[in-house]
């Protein structure tokens, strides 16, 4: 059956998915199919993504066809957004989060999947070793061993006499990695670590007020595509609770919160375009190595640790990647 056929006979449960961007899809083209966690208007990562594309030879609509899925920020989507992407029989799929991955895996496991942002793929299942993946899942690692060590002492550097810290925390996405390793460092450097577990926006506001009730004196926000999503109203929370906030992506910072270090989103992005290429060019996905983070990157915002009444040291100043003025 032709792809045209296909998604002609399959277009009915694709309520999401308006008929007009159905007819557009060619059938001389290759399908990309992203499946993406936050909302497509401001995210810089997902330009990165497309201006990988145009540098390994593919541009939207002239020789690739590309259909887009958003979670915007509801983790709880992702298996309905991945049945309509598997459904439109695309020749790989793009999912920005692990959880998405999860979810496609789930559906398919012919069809190749490319994530950007792989957390723990071998304890999910996704991939069999980092050096020969051999399913149908591969991309870029966004975690680096010890970053949450680093994040902790980021904080010591800022707050004199810091002892309690928040670690906000979406239980939603079934990643658990990162919380594991943040309890670990706070118990080799002396510090309490306080939880607050939310699965949705909407348990954002009683979260920091949670923390600001237990005296926390910083948070630690995890990296997530929900918590990404809600980056402004994050930094905003964090602001009015009075909390310096410690973020993995710089992304946060843009958008007003204190201080982060972590991989740099954008890069992991663009470098997933490449995998895509190689499997549009008849690569196997499960013999493409998952390659592991590259660029790490510390930025600050002093305006925000202005507001804060902190003064950031001077040797943190210079370690600096960049410095929000």
């Amino acid at each position: 059956m032709r792809r045209r056929d296909f998604i002609a006979l399959v277009g009915g449960t694709a309520g999401t998915w308006p008929l007009v961007a159905r007819a557009q899809v060619s059938t001389k083209r290759p399908l990309i199919a992203v499946l993406v966690a936050v909302t497509r208007k401001g995210n810089p990562v997902l330009n990165a993504f497309v201006r990988g594309l145009r540098d390994v030879g593919y541009v939207e609509g002239q020789n690739v066809d590309i259909v887009w899925r958003f979670a915007e920020g509801r983790m709880d989507r992702f298996p309905e957004l991945a049945d309509e992407l598997v459904r439109l029989m695309p020749d790989v799929i793009m999912v920005a989060v692990t959880p998405a991955a999860v979810a496609a895996r789930k559906l398919t496991q012919t069809i190749p999947i490319v994530c950007p942002l792989l957390a723990d793929p071998i304890r999910l299942g996704l991939i069999a070793s980092v050096s020969r993946p051999g399913g149908n899942v591969t991309g870029l690692l966004f975690r680096i061993e010890g970053l949450a060590d680093k994040q902790l002492e980021l904080a010591l550097e800022l707050i004199p006499n810091v002892a309690r810290i928040g670690l906000l925390v979406n239980v939603a996405s079934g990643v658990v990695i990162d919380r594991q390793e943040a309890e670990s460092a706070s118990q080799r450097l002396g510090i309490k670590l306080i939880p607050a577990e939310v699965r949705t926006p909407d348990d954002l506001d009683a979260a920091f007020q949670a923390l600001a009730n237990v005296g926390v004196q910083a948070v630690l926000v995890l990296v997530d595509g929900m918590l990404f999503n809600e980056r402004n109203r994050v930094a905003a929370l964090a602001a009015a609770a009075r909390l310096p906030a410690i973020y993995g992506f710089r992304d946060h910072v843009d958008a007003g919160g204190l201080i982060s270090y972590g991989v740099n989103l954008a890069d992991n992005f663009h470098r997933a375009a490449a995998y895509v290429d190689k499997i549009l060019k008849g690569v196997k996905p499960g013999d493409l190595p998952v390659e592991f983070a590259t660029k790490l990157e510390m930025v600050i915002n002093l305006k925000s640790a202005k507001a804060l009444g902190l003064t950031v040291p001077p040797l943190l100043l210079v370690r600096a990647d960049e410095v929000i003025e």
